[in-house]
């Protein structure tokens, strides 16, 4: 009898041990936890912190004194949100207000750091504003862009704090897409666009007109960073002008002709480069190849920033944002399997403070790694990504979650994912593919993929699925797809013509018609259609394309189980569209899980509405990949 009651003893210890290797489910709730403190900002002088913190269902502003760690409430918000916030001086705040409606109306205030003086510059305007040069000039007014003239275009304003009076400093003629202002906030650049081509202006001082300096086609980087304060009419540029990957280079205003490259390479794609206003010149850039890393062109910044390394081992960092002098800093920390903290660092002190962890539900030793991959796609391109594999569980036969990302425009990064991470955590291989159309891989390859979203875009994704298969990762019975907005798109499109490939698939705030997502641009991006036609076509020439492309025509090709959800609140989403679309699934008998999802500027409803979700998405894919 004892012998018998050792043996089970030992099994059930066995078997505990067995379920511990193969990880513990996390709750929903604390992979889309809302950040209790977040959007840190140091004062120009580097003497005081602020940051918005939960309060009562709302984020309110607070200021605290670095020196004593005293800190003071500045909002007592009970209506609209914060939707950014800025110091323009040493001791007041900008901030900006927004409510939950579509029509997104907003309040601006000035306050003092210590809560006083509060003063409403704009009330329940319908408008939208752009902050462009944020410093107070002449003690009372900053540079912002606004479309309150003419909702189609965005001018120059010099908004005065001290009276909340806007006085136009430039008119858009209609094609202006964008406005710098130099070091200084003296407005010298205005990018304008047909759609299709894009000219950088220029112009010395604000008493002359803006001309003409260079043209190049959309699918070509010309990103404006700093102006050199030591040489005229030179501009620091992000630029692959004449090359295929981007390289930071020196811009002759007068002439438009590259007169340095700074940093650049065929093989590295520079993603960021910063400036340094106490040092006047560019310190260094960052470029990203499946992960992002810092190349120094000054070596007083390389040693410093090594001095931050030093402190945070085995993290990346990035600033989020830092003082005048360059003393002050907040950084953010992540890793892929830690969605990071915020710290303070003094650099004449060499000391860090952390401020706050941006998710401290998550254990990083329960998440999973996201290891980069690459194959060969069907027509040769090599095709980058990343997979994330269970933890504790054997790299074979594993249901999968393919996840393509929101394009264009855009592409997969290293780092934490809190989608990837829950979606590892319940057992699933997840595939994220940078797809062609992708950034970060030169421009040959994003123009690969310009009206591709019906074909090749797709075949990449499969041709991913498919090289997991045979590398026998994948389980080819239990593959589903799912992504957000275009992400969605390509979900559907898979789904519905690869009833081979996909168990299962599904969509979020997903575009189903591209006639009517055309339709919903709003006005001020208008300027951006002729791009978008020559990205995706164009609905009045390419309308058999069109059709073809856009899922909410092929209701009667669907088979396997969708999985759909919208917010009723977005703007850019026509509700009925998507909910005809589900019942023509349901008439053919489509086993359908349909989500009207709230996203909007609060962060509690915010939280409600994630949880939700992805409780839902959650029991899809245990219905329809558990099951097989």
């Amino acid at each position: 009898m004892l012998k018998r009651l050792i043996l089970l003893v030992l099994v059930a210890f066995i078997w505990a041990c067995k379920g511990s290797d193969e990880g513990k489910i996390i709750p929903v709730d604390n992979f889309f936890r809302t950040q209790d403190k977040a959007y840190y900002h140091v004062s120009p002088d580097g003497k005081c912190l602020s940051y918005l913190k939960l309060q009562d269902k709302k984020l309110d502003l607070f200021v605290e004194d670095i020196a004593t760690g005293n800190s003071t409430q500045i909002t007592h918000l009970t209506e609209k949100s914060i939707s950014f916030y800025f110091w323009t001086s040493n001791n007041e705040i900008i901030y900006y207000t927004e409510d939950e409606s579509k029509e997104r109306k907003s309040d601006l205030f000035v306050v003092g750091k210590d809560g006083k003086n509060q003063k409403q510059l704009s009330s329940n305007e319908k408008t939208r504003l752009r902050v462009i040069e944020d410093q107070l000039i002449d003690d009372k007014y900053i540079i912002v862009a606004s479309n309150k003239r003419d909702s189609t275009v965005f001018d120059v304003y010099r908004l005065n704090v001290r009276s909340g009076k806007m006085d136009i400093a430039a008119k858009n003629p209609g094609n202006i897409t964008d406005w710098v202002t130099d070091n200084k906030g003296i407005l010298k650049i205005a990018v304008a666009s047909d759609g299709v081509n894009e000219t950088l202006l220029y112009r010395e001082n604000e008493s002359l007109p803006f001309k003409p300096v260079i043209t190049n086609s959309f699918e070509t980087t010309l990103q404006p960073v700093a102006f050199a304060e030591n040489e005229a009419d030179v501009l620091f540029a992000i630029s692959n002008v004449n090359r295929d990957k981007n390289a930071l280079v020196a811009l002759d205003l007068k002439t438009g002709k590259e007169k340095q490259v700074l940093f650049g390479n065929d093989t590295l794609n520079v993603v960021d480069a910063k400036y340094s206003k106490s040092k006047k010149k560019m310190i260094f850039v960052t470029c990203e190849s499946w992960k992002k890393e810092k190349y120094y062109l000054d070596d007083s910044t390389r040693v410093r920033y090594a001095k931050i390394d030093e402190l945070l081992p085995g993290t990346e960092w990035r600033i989020m944002d830092k003082d005048k002098g360059d003393n002050a800093f907040v950084i953010r920390t992540y890793t892929d399997k830690n969605p990071g903290s915020y710290y303070l660092y003094v650099a004449d002190q060499n000391k860090f403070k952390k401020l706050a962890d941006i998710n401290p539900s998550i254990n990083e030793a329960d998440m999973s790694a996201m290891q980069p991959i690459s194959y060969k796609s069907s027509d040769g391109l090599t095709i980058n990504g990343y997979l994330t594999l269970p933890k504790d569980k054997k790299p074979t036969n594993l249901p999968v979650v393919v996840l393509p990302h929101n394009g264009p425009g855009a592409r997969n990064t290293w780092g934490y994912n809190a989608d990837v991470q829950f979606l590892a955590n319940r057992g699933y291989a997840v595939l994220q593919i940078n797809y062609r159309g992708s950034i970060g891989y030169g421009k040959a390859f994003y123009k690969a993929g310009f009206k591709q979203w019906s074909d090749k875009i797709q075949e990449d994704v499969n041709d991913g699925v498919k090289w997991l298969i045979k590398k026998k990762i994948a389980n080819p019975k239990k593959v589903a797809i799912y992504g957000n907005g275009f992400g969605g798109f390509i979900a559907l499109n898979c789904l519905y013509k690869n009833n081979d490939i996909y168990s299962c698939g599904g969509s979020n705030s997903g575009i189903i018609n591209l006639f009517s997502y055309f339709k919903t641009i709003p006005p001020f991006l208008k300027s951006n259609l002729q791009m978008y036609y020559e990205i995706f076509g164009n609905p009045e020439t390419d309308t058999d394309y069109t059709r073809f492309a856009s899922p909410v025509f092929h209701a009667d090709r669907f088979k396997a189980p969708v999985f759909f959800a919208q917010n009723p609140k977005d703007p850019r989403v026509d509700v009925t569209i998507g909910v005809q679309f589900i019942k023509e699934l349901k008439k053919r008998d489509v086993s359908v899980t349909y989500i009207e999802k709230e996203e909007g500027p609060n962060p509690v409803l915010r939280q409600q509405g994630r949880t939700a979700l992805y409780k839902a998405l959650e029991e899809f894919l245990k219905e329809n990949l558990g099951k097989k």
